[in-house]
């Protein structure tokens, strides 16, 4: 049993929560390892932490997988973590079942190698019917790919009459965003020490919290989340208005 767990108030509880799972490369190097053994270890994490946001009922869970810019890493990198990618959607089916957890994907899926596409869509497919939590994996995805791709999808509207320039508002914008169907993100935590977005969900976190911590992902454990989520019900979120407002 979690010695922080009773600590946390149910009431409280972040409805969307989002990582950026940062240090896998250097948990490596410290131990003199490759990074593939940093990655493989990270994905020991993945399953913890969702595993937890699950026993304490977040609803929303969204980790940051893959990013555009990852592309730019060395060949034989990306091709190890889109065979990781594989093999952990493979083994974690079982445990995605067993927690009544939906699988979602958001990016540019299309840039992703058909076997790894078609192993992720059938995940999703085969989870498609659980409701305890959604698990988003953001893969091959960038804030501002997104952001341009939903500019571009609503001018084309606007060019073919379906929506007037005077339509367009936050709601329209939103519709039209990978995260469509998930809320705003309360919530967001990035491990490793780095105190940076790395264009992540730039829309969706304008109002969220950010919890910043030295702890290399793959070191990263429900006690780890779980200080978190307390850091966060200690504090006052005002989204504009006055303490004496709330």
């Amino acid at each position: 049993m979690s010695r922080l767990l009773d600590q946390i108030d149910t009431k409280k509880l972040p409805k969307h929560l989002a990582i950026i799972m940062d240090g896998n490369g250097r948990w490596a190097k410290q131990k003199g390892f490759l990074r593939a053994i940093g990655h493989e270890n990270g994905t020991k994490a993945v399953r913890e932490i969702t595993e937890a946001c699950a026993e304490i009922n977040i609803p929303f869970l969204t980790l940051y997988a893959f990013s555009t810019e990852n592309w730019n890493r060395p060949k034989i990198e990306v091709e190890l973590l889109m065979k990781l990618l594989v093999s952990s959607l493979k083994k974690e089916i079982k445990t995605l079942q067993e927690n009544n957890i939906k699988l979602n994907t958001i990016g540019n899926i299309e840039a992703l190698k058909p076997k790894v596409k078609k192993e992720l869509l059938d995940v999703i497919e085969k989870t498609k019917n659980n409701n305890r939590m959604t698990l988003t994996l953001a893969l091959s995805y960038g804030s501002r790919e997104e952001i341009t791709k939903t500019i571009k999808e609503i001018s084309l509207k606007v060019k073919k009459g379906l929506i007037s320039p005077g339509d367009i508002d936050e709601q329209i914008i939103q519709n039209h965003l990978y995260t469509n169907d998930l809320p705003d993100v309360d919530l967001l935590i990035r491990t490793s020490g780095e105190q940076r977005i790395s264009n992540f969900l730039l829309w969706q976190i304008a109002y969220a919290e950010l919890y910043f911590t030295n702890v290399l992902w793959p070191d990263y454990t429900k006690e780890h989340l779980f200080e978190s989520i307390l850091n966060y019900q200690n504090r006052e979120r005002r989204f504009g208005k006055t303490s004496e407002q709330l």
